[in-house]
């Protein structure tokens, strides 16, 4: 079993609150909390955490060459700040055999503190279910083997995973970077506690749903990913409730709204959710890599569920090792160009 310490505050700076309950909402932002926890597994900040963060200029995300990490959230509670590490305290072996065991430490400030304390454990794994994913690829037993700390997380905020995925839909990487960091350093708010220089909070839904079309442009979104977000924004409560429902419920509702398909979905339910089944259907590179991996040529996103049906219940897991990989087909053609709408 885990074990998690109070969330207690730091000594000298006041008292904090026992948990992530009303309280929380009144913490000041300079009270430190913390957290200790003992995983009862090896815990891989840099690849748990990593999908979170969208860019090395992510305003939400910061990682120190130590190999820890600051993460900032708005949660049900406000916003809030956290830094975590994490040391490695256990035998190989130990732990159930999965290599054994990590104490992670965690501090936070501001009025969701406790809230984001009492969440890390799921954040970083402690609740992934491998039951069943037994690879008999023997590429995919090997990308097992050699990521067998990766897990997947669970943030718990969905519209801070959806809001990044729409801005990534159908454009490449640096465009979509560029607009989330253009849009949080513009709208975030201040992060609670002594948080790195440049880091904001997620702005609050309000906010999207008002940005203003002349915002839109000059980040280098067009209309309709703006209107993605700004439909979302205003349902923003209703999305929140997908934590706890069943994948299919939380892919319904998700894909009720317009602008948000089966990629989007997926994408939001791996990092809000900690989904192990949602795949990225539609995206750009991943059939290709899936295919050439498993079967040694490129293949649609058709090919690419036919290779994951073995692995039902865990083929974003499957995929992901995959593009942990690094293995991809030969590049035959010219990059895809940016687009630059703020200059249409």
């Amino acid at each position: 079993m885990s074990r998690v310490a109070p969330v207690v505050a730091q000594p000298g700076l006041g008292a904090g609150p026992a948990g992530p309950g009303p309280a929380a909402r009144g913490t000041h932002p300079e009270t430190t909390l913390t957290l200790r926890w003992r995983a009862p597994f090896r815990v891989d900040l840099a690849r748990t955490l990593g999908v979170h963060r969208r860019g090395a200029g992510d305003p939400a995300f910061r990682a120190e060459h130590s190999g820890a990490v600051w993460r900032t959230s708005r949660t049900p509670h406000g916003p809030a700040t956290m830094r975590v590490t994490a040391s490695e305290t256990g035998r190989a072996g130990e732990a159930g055999g999965a290599g054994g065991a990590t104490t992670v430490i965690a501090s936070a400030w501001g009025p969701g503190a406790a809230w984001l304390l009492v969440s890390l454990p799921g954040l970083l794994g402690a609740d992934d279910d491998r039951t069943g994913f037994q690879p008999a690829h023997p590429l995919l037993a090997e990308l097992d083997r050699r990521y067998r700390h990766l897990r997947i997380g669970r943030s718990g905020r969905v519209l801070e995973a959806l809001v990044p995925a729409v801005l990534e839909q159908k454009v490449v990487g640096a465009e979509a970077r560029r607009a989330w960091r253009y849009l949080m350093l513009k709208f975030g708010d201040p992060p609670p506690g002594p948080a790195p220089a440049g880091m904001r909070v997620f702005p609050p839904a309000r906010t999207w749903a008002r940005i203003p079309s002349w915002e839109w442009h000059r980040a280098g979104v067009e209309g309709v990913r703006a209107r993605t977000v700004i439909g979302a924004a205003r349902v923003a409560g209703r999305l929140e409730e997908i934590v706890a429902m069943t994948p299919a419920a939380a892919d319904l509702r998700l894909r009720s709204l317009p602008g948000i398909g089966p990629w989007t979905s997926a994408e939001t339910r791996q990092r809000a959710c900690g989904d192990a089944d949602a795949v990225s259907v539609g995206d750009v590179h991943l059939p290709g890599a899936v295919g050439w991996a498993l079967a040694g040529r490129k293949v649609d996103d058709a090919g690419m569920l036919e290779l994951l049906a073995p692995y039902a219940g865990q083929r974003h897991r499957a995929a992901r090792l995959v593009v942990l990989s690094g293995i991809r087909p030969p590049r035959r053609g010219p990059r895809m160009a940016p687009r630059d709408y703020r200059a249409i």
